[in-house]
């Protein structure tokens, strides 16, 4: 697979962000919420949803706990 140019995002990144949309939203999180519970704007939570924005490891981890799941609840089957 070829690597993403800076300009383009990574059909994972795509794919976690809208892991975390659907996440949040099963539960009833608002983006605001969200982002109060991570120490962001909610247009980073936006950028991170919409696949942007990469979510470092570290910060994927505090999105797990903020929404009460596991980090592998984010990635994609085929990789875990």
């Amino acid at each position: 697979m070829p690597r993403p140019t800076p300009s383009t995002a990574d059909p994972i990144d795509h794919f976690i962000g809208d892991a975390v949309r659907a996440r949040r939203l099963a539960i009833g999180v608002s983006q605001n919420a969200l982002a109060k519970a991570l120490g962001v704007s909610f247009q980073q939570v936006q950028k991170y949803e919409l696949g942007q924005n990469r979510i470092a490891t570290s910060r994927l981890i505090h999105i797990a706990r903020a929404l009460d799941c596991k980090i592998t609840d984010f990635i994609p089957e085929d990789d875990r």
